[in-house]
């Protein structure tokens, strides 16, 4: 998370531990205010200290309950700032793709299950070396940004740790239809062979769309969920970071309906193993 959000979460807090011990009659204790608010004492402590994020309902209980109802529009307007952020890439990219690749190196070690949706290439927790190598080298062409490219493939292919580790919830994975021609086919090659392993893991489960396959919607944007919490999507000028319950749902719905028209198990195996032929037909 950048550390602009991550002061404004901090700022919520430390507005909100400000009014419980300002009330308008007299300082309250944690427990004092949780039990006028008909809520366990862990979650008042959670919400100052930013391990949990307040909704609107909880900025309006909070400001009424500490007599000060007129600070709920200066609350709402605190949690709005940071449910949903822009991350530029002019701005993420300034020190090279690592840093970039770290952020989602911990978003992935804080979530126990990832849901994703690709129009296009392959996921990078999926892709091997020489496939994470190349796309990292057309980005950086694109976005005239410096080339830390081995750094970046390095800290990329760290995240596959996640795909071994049976003590987590399995990663999800649904693609669009297999990857373009954006590396040479020898890369594509091995990197379809990749996919064909990952069919086996009890830990993945990958779904890819057929060409032709009938959909409900239609899959343009490139998007990843963590848990039920947080949704990344990526544009071409930045990254949307959401956070905010109803847009989080609305991804995640969008995730299903796309999930219910791909295939899965020995039906990805021959998607995989029929686009493998065509490379070298």
């Amino acid at each position: 998370m950048s550390t602009d959000c991550q002061q404004a979460r901090e700022a919520l807090g430390a507005r909100l531990r400000e009014l419980r011990l300002t009330a308008s009659d007299g300082r309250l204790t944690g427990s004092a205010l949780a039990q006028r608010l008909g809520w366990p004492q862990p979650k008042i402590s959670k919400l100052e200290n930013t391990k949990q994020t307040a909704t609107p309902d909880d900025l309006r209980a909070w400001s009424e309950e500490t007599g000060r109802p007129d600070a709920y529009d200066e609350l709402l307007a605190r949690l709005r700032g940071f449910e949903s952020h822009i991350r530029s890439w002019r701005r993420q990219l300034a020190s090279g793709r690592k840093p970039v690749q770290d952020t989602h190196l911990d978003a992935h070690a804080d979530a126990s299950v990832f849901r994703g949706w690709e129009t296009s290439m392959i996921f990078g927790i999926l892709q091997t070396p020489d496939y994470a190598r190349h796309i990292f080298k057309r980005y950086a062409e694109l976005q005239q940004s410096p080339r830390d490219t081995e750094e970046a493939v390095r800290s990329r292919i760290k995240r596959q740790e996640a795909l071994y580790d049976p003590t987590t919830l399995p990663p999800v994975a649904v693609g669009a239809p297999l990857p373009a021609l954006i590396c040479p086919p020898s890369v594509v090659a091995a990197q379809l062979d990749r996919l064909s392993g990952i069919v086996g893991l009890d830990t993945v489960e990958l779904g890819i769309l057929p060409l032709g396959a009938s959909l409900k919607i239609p899959p343009f944007t490139v998007f990843w969920a963590y848990d039920d919490s947080r949704v990344i999507v990526e544009t071409w000028h930045s990254e949307l970071w959401i956070e905010d319950e109803p847009s989080v749902n609305s991804y995640l719905r969008t995730w299903s309906t796309l999930r219910e028209s791909a295939v899965y198990g020995a039906d990805v195996r021959q998607l995989i193993t029929a686009a493998r032929q065509a490379l070298t037909a």
